[in-house]
Parts: C-alpha cells; structure tokens; sequence
C-alpha cells in the first residue's frame, strides 16, 4: 500500500509536473468517465458527474494518505488503498486496464485513477473534514512537539507498531516506515507504547520524521507495480531484509506477525524488555 512519502511523490508529480505531464493545478474539469461505480464513495454514481464537471482544480496536496484535490467548490479525496495509481495521458490515448476513475480535463489531458484490486475510492465533498477528521496529527507537522507525542504515546498501552499504523493516532504511516523508524530508534515493535520514557519517545519521532523525509527525498519505495521511480527500498534497514545482516551490528534481521502485519526487526539493537 502506498504510504505517507508515496503519495506525497505522486501528489508532488500531479502539482508540479513532471518529464511526462504539465502541472494539473488550474486546469478545469470537462467531463468525468466513471468505469467502477463502486470506487466512488461520495456522491452518487447519478449525481457525480453533474457535480465535478466544471470545477477546477486549484491545488494538490495529501492529507495521511488522501490525494487531496481542492476544486473551485469542492474537495476531491482519493485514498489508493492497496494499488491505485494516477496516470495522466492525453485524452485520445486508449482507456488502460485497471481504469476506475477518469478526469477529461482542459488542454487535452486525461488523468485516470487507474486501481488493479479495486480497494481505492474516491470522495467528492463540500466537506472534507467529514472523510478527514478522525486522522491523527501529521508527522512531519511542526505542531506535534516531542512533549505532544511522548502524552499521546503515554495515553496509549498498546504495543508501539499497531498504534503507529493506526491512522487515528498518526496520519500517514504504514508498513515499511514504521518498521524502519522503530529499528533507528533502537525499539522492539512489541514494546508497550506507554512505557516509553520522554527521551526515547523523541527518539522515535525523530526517527519516524528522519525515515519519511528520507522516503520522500527518495520518491518513495518502488516494491510493487504502483510505486514508480522511487529508489528507497535501495537502502532499507530492516523492511524486507528479513535473514540479512543489521547494518549497526550484523545480527540477521527478523521477521515476525504483529496484529496481522509482517514486522521486520533486529533483536540485537530491538531488545524486548522481559
């Protein structure tokens, strides 16, 4: 699943441009081709193409890992899921397989929400918030302090790894980073979040801040067909390495299941506390 720096590539790619495709912000919305209806959340299959054609795009940004696309009266939320991806391409190029969602927009451009297993799904809302509000505090937001996340941490027993991966406690983390934060700063993902003392919950923020901007600058991690172009998984600490030797001591890195989710770490510089 794409997480927080992949989709920050792709909205960074839509916003900007890229080799491929001019920027999208400020161009208008002409017509809408919806193949999925069932990748449409919010409004109705009936009611969505009315509604959106028209707009315009003014800005693209993410929320979590929301492609967030704010219209000249509406919000247009996407969420990926597993394997989405958006594809700009001319309007006279051929629909591809796998399309669910496609903007005719103005100059000629098509951009295809494009979602092999059918988990994305997209939102048109006057109200963002309504999709967007229960998500916890941005990572790489100034405003969470070391004091603000070593409270939250404090407040939660769970074990550390499931509670970074719950979106309602930290927007935008997912599978690999948050193996790879834990393992630079030195936890077990098994350790209770509430016993983490101050300077090791800011510890981990740094990590969890240092792993994600280090994604980003990266374009991401390119493991599965939707990630493209980014070379992080190049230079992994533990995701994915499970046998190979840590980088900080050469004991092999460890695979285990944690709440359902495959968890790398090394038990040398991870030590779980008996």
């Amino acid at each position: 699943m794409p997480e927080l720096p992949e989709v920050e590539t792709i909205a960074r790619s839509l916003r900007e441009g890229s080799p491929g495709h001019p920027p999208l912000a400020g161009r208008r919305i002409e017509a809408v081709h919806l193949l999925w209806q069932r990748t449409l959340a919010e409004p109705s299959p009936e009611v969505f193409p009315g509604q959106i054609a028209g707009q315009s795009i003014r800005s693209i940004g993410r929320r979590a890992k929301f492609l967030v696309f704010t219209l000249s009266q509406d919000s247009l939320l996407i969420h990926l899921r597993m394997s989405g991806d958006m594809l700009v391409r001319p309007q006279e190029a051929p629909l591809a397989a796998h399309d669910r969602l496609v903007l005719h927009l103005e100059g000629g451009l098509a951009l295809a929400f494009n979602d092999t297993r059918k988990f994305g799904r997209a939102w048109l809302t006057p109200q963002p918030e309504t999709v967007l509000g229960r998500l916890g505090p941005e990572p790489l937001d100034e405003a969470l302090t070391e004091a603000a996340f070593y409270q939250r941490l404090h407040a939660a027993r769970r074990q550390v790894k499931p509670l970074l991966l719950d979106q309602t406690f930290l927007a935008g983390m997912g599978n690999i980073y948050t193996d790879e934060a834990l393992h630079a700063a030195g936890l077990h993902p098994l350790r209770r979040a509430h016993t983490l003392s101050a300077a090791e919950a800011g510890r981990l923020l740094a990590s969890i801040r240092a792993a994600l901007q280090e994604g980003i600058r990266r374009n991401g991690a390119s493991i599965d067909w939707v990630y493209r172009g980014g070379d992080f998984q190049n230079h992994f600490r533990v995701y994915q390495r499970t046998g190979q030797p840590c980088a900080l001591c050469g004991t092999a890195i460890q695979r285990i299941l944690v709440g359902q989710r495959g968890t790398h770490f090394c038990p040398v510089c991870q030590k779980q506390e008996e």
